[in-house]
């Protein structure tokens, strides 16, 4: 497939806000990943028939928060969810089956979501180097702040002291691609209630530590400085230029 040359790649930009429930953001996110599918189709019957005249796919990079949440990755094992629903209940959480890699996650209040809907043929259309790009973007983020952020070997995500008994997860992050267009994204730990990743096995790994900025600084982080550095972060790692949205969905 021809790749449209474009110059600097675009990026449409939203900032969702808070308490954006989880299945009204994944159908928005499946609504883009369908729209930028059918435009590939239509660029592939074009150039079939030796059409030049391309339509270019959009890219979309979204920023929220969640209510509390338990999220079960398609590969991901129930066990790992050791609260019956009647729990659930009494901590106002909720779950859910998801169609992302990776095992069970939790979302919640004052933790940044971030969903890349990105068409890597207009970037690179390799899985492996977008993941170490997000974490990329995780880890000068954080940086930023004071720590040290790191890649654990087969555990994707971000982390803190790896190699040590005390390694700790500051970033989680699930992706699905379907003809190189990725929808969800990752959840860092910015400010969130640590005592909902006590009511899982996080990400089925067992005998490591869940963390967060707050707890790693001694201090509430500000959100929106978290968000305006993951911006920035991203924009350079993906060699990108925003085109900003209304934060509505």
């Amino acid at each position: 497939m021809r790749i449209i040359d474009c110059g600097m790649r675009k990026v449409i930009f939203k900032d969702l806000g808070k308490g954006q429930d989880y299945q009204k953001v994944w159908d928005l996110q499946e609504n883009y990943l369908s729209e930028i599918i059918e435009i590939k189709v239509r660029n592939r019957a074009k150039e079939k028939n030796g059409e030049t005249d391309f339509e270019q796919t959009p890219n979309y990079f979204l920023l929220l928060e969640h209510p509390h949440i338990y999220t079960l990755g398609k590969s991901g094992h129930m066990e790992n969810m050791l609260a019956s629903q009647d729990f659930l209940n009494q901590i106002n959480a909720t779950f859910i089956k998801t169609n992302r890699g990776g095992d069970i996650t939790y979302h919640g209040p004052e933790q940044l979501i971030g969903y890349p809907i990105l068409d890597l043929e207009n970037f690179k259309p390799d899985i492996h180097l977008y993941m170490r790009n997000l974490e990329e973007v995780i880890i000068q983020t954080i940086a930023d702040f004071g720590l040290k952020g790191e890649r654990s070997k087969g555990e994707t995500g971000v982390w803190l002291d790896v190699g040590r008994p005390y390694a700790r997860k500051i970033c989680a992050m699930g992706v699905k691609a379907s003809r190189w267009v990725t929808i969800h994204g990752f959840a860092l730990n910015v400010n969130p209630d640590l005592k909902y990743f006590e009511y899982i096995i996080p990400c089925g790994i067992q005998g490591k530590a869940v963390t967060s900025m707050e707890r790693e600084l001694n201090r509430k982080v500000s959100m929106e400085d978290v968000k305006e550095r993951v911006k920035i972060h991203f924009e350079a790692v993906f060699e990108t230029e925003y085109i900003e949205s209304l934060n509505v969905i």
